[in-house]
């Protein structure tokens, strides 16, 4: 347990070190140890601090923390280390309603409220969707749940293949950078709209942790410990839905954090979840806020989106859980 909240404590003191390196660098260079001077006497620098870096910094760092612990949390409710928040059909769902809402309605309506609430909506009727499915008598196998989540995420991932069919050039180039996620329209509004949302789901989840320890030696035995194992996957999926839903409104279809980060933590401190989770969560958090600087600076004066870079993390990672665990999988 010393370990751990060693672990936590580190991570906890790194989180303000990227914040204040990635709300310095860029295209307008500013020293971090000088960003508190600037705030306080608001010196050069302090518009673009202020509208501008602290904005995407912290937006990038309540997404990263929310699709870290919803992929902790899923890979603990389905006891595989390959599961990841687009499971379950939400993540599929968010990009279905911001194409059609690209393609169909246009920016014109709502104004720039209109693609995040299509997305979050959508993600939302998905996974609503997988779980009317997977329900019988008042129960919800993990296998019919991940079965369901399958079908409908290729169900939705049609529906934005004929979507991107029918865009014209202008829709298509804004379907293409929302599915690549990025944190270039990041603004304070957003961000208040979206740490409540974090805020409430994220206690959701932390407030399951111990369930999810029983959970891991078997449903069967979780239930016999005296877990309500339907009440904690109704909750553990509602959670992350919500969470989801609300990171890839804001921020578009970042892939991957959700699949590294967990076991990341696994690695160094173990699989007790009363560690994982706000472990996942300050990793996820540190993890994407360094992966949009470098996606905003590697390229100047253009920008990478943060699902590539993310997927050049994450996709050797998965390889490498591929490999690890093959006997497992075909076992």
């Amino acid at each position: 347990m010393q370990h751990r909240a060693k672990i936590l404590f580190i991570l906890i003191g790194c989180l303000p070190i990227s914040l204040s390196i990635a709300a310095g660098v860029g295209a307008y260079q500013i020293l971090p140890w000088r960003i508190p001077q600037i705030l306080l006497f608001r010196e050069e620098g302090f518009a673009v601090l202020t509208y501008v870096r602290f904005p995407r910094v912290v937006l990038s760092a309540v997404v990263g923390a929310m699709l870290a612990i919803s992929g902790a949390t899923l890979q603990g409710i389905f006891r595989n280390p390959l599961a990841d928040p687009g499971l379950i059909g939400v993540t599929a769902g968010a990009g279905l309603g911001a194409t059609l809402w690209i393609v169909l309605i246009g920016s014109g309506v709502l104004g720039v409220w209109g693609l995040p609430f299509a997305a979050f909506a959508c993600g939302m009727l998905v996974t609503i969707g997988v779980w009317k499915i997977a329900a019988s008598q008042g129960s919800v196998s993990t296998v019919t749940l991940l079965l369901a989540g399958i079908a409908l995420n290729s169900f939705a991932g049609a529906g934005i293949g004929i979507m991107t069919f029918l865009a014209d050039d202008e829709q298509l180039r804004s379907l293409t950078f929302w599915l690549l996620g990025g944190f270039g329209g990041a603004t304070w509004p957003v961000v208040f709209i979206t740490l409540p949302i974090a805020v409430i789901g994220m206690f959701v989840l932390l407030r399951l942790a111990a369930a999810l320890n029983a959970m891991s030696l078997g449903e069967s035995e979780a239930y016999h410990l005296g877990v309500s194992t339907e009440s904690l996957k109704r909750w553990a999926i509602f959670g992350v839905a919500l969470i989801v839903g609300a990171a890839v409104s804001a921020a578009g279809g970042i892939g991957f954090v959700g699949l590294v980060v967990p076991h990341l933590i696994r690695l160094i401190g173990g699989a007790d979840h009363r560690y994982v989770l706000p472990g996942s969560a300050v990793g996820g958090a540190i993890l994407l806020v360094l992966a949009d600087l470098l996606a905003r600076t590697v390229v100047v004066p253009a920008e990478l989106p943060v699902g590539i870079v993310t997927a050049l993390i994450g996709g050797p990672f998965f390889l490498w859980l591929l490999l690890r665990f093959k006997r497992e999988v075909f076992l």
